[in-house]
C-alpha cells in the first residue's frame, strides 16, 4: 500500500511525473489511493488553482482514502517532532506512512531524512 505526497498529485495533476514512472504512478492512484489529511489541505489549498483546476482537484480527491488525525498519529507526530529536525506537516505524513506501514510516494526524499519508512520516488525510476 502507498502513501502519495502532496508534491506527487500535483506532478500527476500537472502531467508532469517522468514517462518512466507514469505507468507505476496511474497504478498505484487507481489501486492504493491513500493520502494524509495535510495532502488535502496542502493539494486543494495549492494557490495556483483556478476555479476549473479548484473544481478538478477536488473531483480527484474524492477517490481517495484520507488518513485523518488519529490519536496515535498525533502521538507519532510527537515523537518525530521531539526526535527529528522536520516540518510539521511533514512529519503528519511520515508518521501516517510509519503507523500504516505504507510507502511514501514522494519527490522530497530530503523531508523525510532519518525516517523508518519505505519511500518511492518516481521521478528516480
Amino acid at each position: 500500500m502507498y502513501l502519495i505526497d502532496t508534491n506527487i498529485l500535483i506532478y500527476y495533476f500537472n502531467k508532469d511525473i517522468p514517462e518512466g514512472s507514469r505507468s507505476k504512478v496511474v497504478k498505484i492512484l487507481k489501486e492504493n489511493f491513500n493520502i494524509s489529511v495535510v495532502t488535502k489541505m496542502e493539494f486543494l489549498g495549492f494557490k495556483q488553482h483556478t476555479e476549473g483546476s479548484f473544481r478538478k482537484a477536488k473531483k480527484l480527491i474524492e477517490y481517495a482514502e484520507v488518513a485523518e488525525l488519529e490519536e496515535e498519529i498525533v502521538d507519532a507526530v510527537i515523537a518525530l517532532k521531539r526526535n527529528k529536525n522536520i516540518k510539521l506537516p511533514d512529519a503528519i505524513i511520515a508518521a501516517t506512512a510509519m503507523l500504516n506501514q505504507w510507502t511514501l510516494v514522494t519527490r522530497n526524499e530530503k523531508d523525510f531524512t532519518n525516517i523508518d519508512i519505505k519511500i518511492y520516488n518516481p521521478f528516480l525510476s
